[in-house]
């Protein structure tokens, strides 16, 4: 495992944290966290060097936190430092800031959380978080031990972010960014802007989601054809790597195998580490993509639950595989197959509220995206 300087305390972290998002479930419930496997996953990961562990208030509907205090058992907790987040979403008066920090500290087993963020900042949730006076509960909470350091996530355009970084002597900011995500929201610029100020920077969203790790024909072909022997992963975590600004790249794992291989990519985690031949690869692959893109969804799922019950998620799934990578007849299937997505689920049951557009990281037009997925999933072929 290699290690990076976390910003300027004075630690050093892992190259690959280890992101508790997208966890291994049951029934395709998203609720159902499969604890065994998940404590062996996590456990492997910390015995082979990993030390940060990520997860937040409202990941698999509260289970994270619960799941990753159980696998810190047995000694493991001292080996690592633990990040979550405020759902600052989700707050509306200054005493849930307690409620909530007092509420993940018991699902965690822990008496401090090492590293809070402010989750998915915003030009609208910015401004509502300053004027509860989260910054100076936030003071007090460090000052009594609960909150090691504080930092914040982010999903908005580079001049809020210069503006956020600014405003506070934080000590770690979360990113979206990948080699698809260049200069998308916080971007490169914000990228050496926060590192320039001292602030440790973790990457999310490496691969975009999975996205960026499953080719579809076109793009697979460009894989083929080139003389560099890499995979798509490999190749997306060596880019964010590959900047010396990062500070650690998150991956949301949710089988053994694939902790496995991303832990043993990092042996190739030290800055410049792409070559002439494998840059110029993911540059190629970057501009197929953009041609291909359809939904910028990154199943993130922080639009979910929906107010009326639609999978929104699963609807952009089911429309961008078919659109991008031509698998038509069989998504359409799945759209009207009632095992698959309940009716009561799918794209024409949304009321236009526009509440999940508040929440989207991506800034997609949910509502307006819904009906042309709709409409493309219902149509005969």
């Amino acid at each position: 495992m290699k290690y990076r300087k976390f910003g300027r305390i004075g630690w050093e972290v892992s190259a690959l944290g280890f992101g508790a998002m997208r966890l291994p479930i049951l029934d395709n419930d998203f609720s159902k966290i499969n604890e065994p496997e998940t404590i062996r996953m996590i456990r492997y990961a910390i015995d082979h060097g990993v030390n940060y562990i990520d997860s937040a208030y409202g990941y698999h509907r509260g289970n994270s936190e619960i799941i990753i205090g159980k696998a810190l058992k047995d000694g493991y907790r001292e080996r690592v430092r633990v990040a979550t987040k405020l759902p600052c979403h989700d707050i509306s008066k200054p005493e849930d800031f307690d409620l909530c920090l007092n509420e993940q500290l018991k699902r965690l087993g822990t008496e401090r959380i090492d590293f809070y963020l402010l989750h998915h900042l915003n030009k609208l949730i910015w401004p509502k978080m300053l004027n509860l006076g989260i910054l100076n509960w936030a003071d007090a909470a460090i000052a009594d031990g609960r909150i090691g350091y504080l930092g914040f996530s982010f999903h908005d355009n580079y001049e809020l972010f210069k503006e956020i970084v600014d405003f506070y002597d934080w000590t770690l900011c979360q990113i979206q960014y990948n080699f698809a995500d260049e200069n998308f929201q916080a971007g490169t610029r914000g990228l050496r802007y926060a590192n320039k100020k001292g602030l440790a920077v973790i990457v999310m969203e490496p691969n975009k989601g999975g996205r960026l790790i499953k080719p579809p024909e076109n793009i697979a072909k460009l894989w083929e054809e080139t003389v560099v022997k890499k995979t798509p992963q490999e190749l997306a975590l060596r880019w964010v790597w590959n900047h010396p600004e990062v500070t650690l790249a998150l991956s949301g794992m949710n089988k053994f195998e694939q902790v496995v291989e991303n832990v043993s990519f990092t042996e190739y985690s030290e800055p410049f580490n792409l070559n002439a031949e494998e840059f110029a690869l993911v540059e190629r692959v970057r501009d197929a993509y953009r041609t291909n893109s359809h939904v910028s969804c990154t199943a993130c799922r922080y639009c979910m639950p929906c107010a009326n019950g639609v999978d929104i998620p699963r609807i952009f799934e089911f429309y961008d595989e078919a659109v991008t990578y031509g698998d038509v007849v069989r998504r359409q299937f799945m759209y009207g197959d009632p095992n698959m997505i309940n009716a009561k689920q799918r794209a024409d049951k949304c009321i236009k509220c526009e509440k999940c557009v508040e929440k989207c990281p991506q800034k997609i037009n949910i509502p307006e995206m819904l009906e042309k997925a709709h409409a493309f999933l219902i149509q005969k072929t």
